[in-house]
């Protein structure tokens, strides 16, 4: 039988909607899934509309694929292993024109260990669409170009501490097109921050975790941001 949890708090009494911080939960013989989104989702409700699709579309085909590998299990008479599915977004920043979140999530599919995953989320409330987070800039070469040193600097300094003083056997400084790039604000008014964080494998190994550098918005940064986005961004510290 499938038990379907659908949590919701609300937060807050201003204006005619409260926001609402949701979590979704489904556990079954087959699967658990986790799925959950902060309150500054609920205040947009196109963007609502859009997490709760992709939520039921995930949870879908983790019922699907289990329920799949289950069957197979028993006609080859091995053992099988309930999936699992976590994924919980979480709020970087809301400035006035920009909601930012982040995502965890993790992946089980019955094998060694699970596989987990970062990824952004930019609104554009101006728009009201969502934004890739890199292509409020002029191109990701130029993004990159404009981070790189410092990037590789701070990356490498906590390599060297997680790792006893030595780099990562992987991948030592990554490029831009392996990260997930977050957008973030000291103040709430405008961007004046980037996160550039590497999953396992890309910067390190499964054990070492992910890797998360934080980057002022510096001149050159700005410079790299398209003319339509640069009001919404500030040089930070």
């Amino acid at each position: 039988m499938r038990k379907v949890i659908i949590a919701l708090a609300l937060l807050g009494v201003a204006g005619p909607v409260a926001a609402q911080v949701a979590t979704i939960r489904t556990k079954t013989a087959d699967y658990e899934f986790t799925y959950h989104y902060p309150a500054a989702v609920g205040r947009i409700p196109a963007l609502k509309h859009r997490l709760d699709a992709e939520a039921a579309a995930i949870r879908r085909k983790t019922a699907r694929d289990a329920a799949s590998d289950r069957r197979e299990a028993k006609a080859s008479g091995f053992p099988f292993r309930p999936y699992s599915y976590v994924k919980t977004w979480k709020q970087v920043t809301d400035t006035s024109r920009f909601l930012s979140l982040s995502s965890d999530s993790y992946h089980y599919t019955g094998g060694a260990h699970g596989q987990p995953a970062s990824s952004a989320l930019l609104w554009d409330k101006a728009a009201g669409r969502r934004l890739e987070t890199k292509s409020v800039f002029v191109s990701e070469a130029a993004l990159q170009a404009a981070t790189r040193t410092d990037y590789c600097a701070r990356l490498k300094a906590e390599q060297m501490r997680r790792n006893r003083g030595e780099l990562s056997s992987m991948n030592a400084c990554p490029p831009l097109k392996d990260l997930t790039l977050l957008l973030g604000s000291s103040n709430g008014r405008a961007i004046d921050r980037i996160g550039l964080i590497a999953d396992p494998y890309v910067a390190g190994s499964y054990v070492e975790g992910s890797y998360e550098v934080t980057l002022p918005v510096t001149r050159v940064v700005l410079a790299a941001v398209k003319p339509a986005y640069r009001a919404a961004f500030a040089p930070g510290r």
